[in-house]
């Protein structure tokens, strides 16, 4: 949710249009923190009209080109990100600083969409046990028997001895 409503956006903006009042006092009169943010709704207002006031509730996707002809037309033009957003009729210019940002650190690549979400199981599973064993040597295979036997005759007694007196085994085991 934005903190500024679509209605209380279009008011400011209205009586910026209207009246004689300057970004700075209509800033101080609603307890905006920036008269930037009043520029950028006016600037908007102007471009696009009521639409340009509100978020847009889906995300557009841009192809990298799009980005490119973007931030190069901002760097021949040396035009802002917000007069950049109005010619290509974007509301957003913050995005388009996020391009320029991602392009000088990793290049073309950054500007690539990427995929979103968990990423899809591979087609391997692990190694089998019985491929385990087969890697073993008779003798490991023995030992790892034995103690697999040794360990199912220890919870055997303890289940035997749990089932005799189970209050007394469980005073027995408590936990400190």
């Amino acid at each position: 949710m934005s903190k500024y409503s679509d209605q209380f956006k279009l008011k400011v903006v209205k009586e910026y249009l209207e009246d004689s009042l300057g970004y700075k006092l209509l800033a101080q009169k609603y307890e905006i923190p920036s008269k930037s943010i009043i520029e950028r709704w006016v600037n908007s207002y102007k471009a696009f009209g009521k639409k340009g006031l509100s978020k847009k509730r889906s995300k557009e996707v841009y192809s990298v080109q799009f980005k490119l002809d973007v931030l190069n037309f901002m760097k021949q033009t040396g035009a802002s990100y917000q007069d950049t957003a109005i010619e290509f009729k974007m509301n957003n210019r913050s995005l388009i600083a996020s391009w320029k940002k991602t392009f000088l650190n990793e290049g073309i690549v950054g500007l690539e969409s990427k995929p979103k979400g968990r990423p899809h199981m591979s087609g391997k599973r692990k190694a089998n046990p019985s491929k385990q064993e087969k890697s073993m040597s008779r003798e490991e295979q023995l030992e790892r028997e034995n103690e697999l036997l040794r360990l199912e005759i220890a919870y055997l007694k303890k289940l035997k001895a749990f089932q005799e007196n189970p209050s007394a085994y469980l005073e027995k085991h408590k936990q400190r």
